[in-house]
């Protein structure tokens, strides 16, 4: 039985490695218009291209986005085009380097070698006159990093004690707010947060269900939607717990049926 520290520690590393897996999306989604709010989790065709790309088993054909290594403070960027995308990037590089600092400054040893890679350096300030930050640090080498070393002081896995102690249980739960925090901000801004809702079209197999949709919370291969009227519906679909159910490639034609009942001519 896992105790609740242990817990505590998993659900940060787990929320913080979403965060970097993410963090190539959002970056991209400041380059472009916001997307309209619709009854899947994002944009139809970003979403058709997930459930594709969800059905393929040949995993290693898939292309990750280049993310640079720079921090949105350091980097030279177009006008965003996402405001909410920006905004939400830039408390989240804050609010994990932040944590890092503090997390250092708390469990980490100095060290003989400065460029040790396993050690957070902290940014440095000019003794006097106004300017920026002498050194950033190790916020020159972007969140990802930030993220992959803070999940690692969340898990206490560096064994070399000459080089961090133990951390805190109360540290932990700092690390974890800020890691839930930031997953729920990023997730956000892709309009990935966990939803319901209840269509205002009724089902178009049936004329008189209505469509609930669950969006997965970000994992297109966990959206579901239902009909209400249960077992009863005609459409081409199994049922779960007495009604018919949508999954997968079946939500493709779901949507098509509902396009085409929308653009049907009034009888």
């Amino acid at each position: 039985m896992t105790s609740p520290v242990s817990d505590v520690r998993a659900q940060a590393a787990a929320d913080l490695a979403a965060v970097r897996e993410q963090w190539g999306d959002l970056l991209a989604a400041i380059g472009e218009p916001p997307r309209r709010a619709e009854w899947m989790p994002y944009e139809r065709r970003g979403f058709l291209d997930q459930l594709a790309a969800a059905d393929r088993e040949d995993d290693d054909q898939a292309v990750e986005p280049v993310v640079g290594r720079l921090p949105l403070i350091l980097r030279e960027h177009p006008a965003p085009a996402d405001l909410r995308a920006l905004d939400a990037a830039l408390d989240v590089e804050h609010t994990v380097f932040d944590m890092c600092d503090a997390v250092a400054e708390r469990v980490q040893f100095p060290s003989g070698d400065p460029h040790d890679p396993h050690l957070w350096r902290l940014p440095t300030h000019r003794d006097a006159g106004p300017g920026p930050a002498a050194s950033t640090g190790s916020r020159a080498y972007g969140l990802h990093w930030a993220a992959v070393w803070l999940e690692g002081r969340a898990l206490d896995e560096q064994a070399d004690r000459a080089l961090f102690t133990p951390t805190p249980a109360t540290l932990v739960d700092q690390i974890a707010d800020v890691a839930r925090t930031a997953r729920r901000r990023v997730e956000a801004a892709l309009g990935r947060e966990s939803r319901t809702i209840t269509l205002d079209d009724p089902c178009p197999f049936c004329k008189a269900g209505r469509i609930t949709v669950h969006n997965g919370g970000g994992d297109p291969r966990a959206a579901v939607a239902t009909c209400s009227a249960g077992p009863s519906c005609p459409a081409p679909v199994d049922a779960e717990r007495g009604r018919r159910a949508w999954r997968g490639p079946a939500l493709v034609g779901l949507l098509a049926a509902l396009e085409e009942r929308r653009t049907a001519p009034a009888a």
